[in-house]
């Protein structure tokens, strides 16, 4: 399965950083970052529970870039 978020972050730079720790959170087969559209496209593991990878994704997320957002 894979779907798209809406994202808040404030830098290039730290938009890969994030793509880069959301790559490696169980449950997330693969996840893109496109800082001018602000939007974040993960495609998930099969069987994988979406809201806690989510949640999972957005405190590694928050590890890179403190007041990043992801909407879902």
């Amino acid at each position: 399965m894979t779907k798209t978020y809406k994202i808040e972050v404030d830098c290039a730079n730290c938009a890969n950083k994030m793509e880069e720790v959301a790559n490696k959170v169980a449950g997330v087969k693969s996840a893109v970052v496109n800082f001018m559209a602000l939007k974040m496209k993960v495609e998930f593991e099969e069987g994988a529970e979406v809201a806690a990878v989510m949640k999972d994704v957005l405190a590694a997320c928050r590890k890179v870039e403190s007041d990043c957002e992801i909407y879902f």
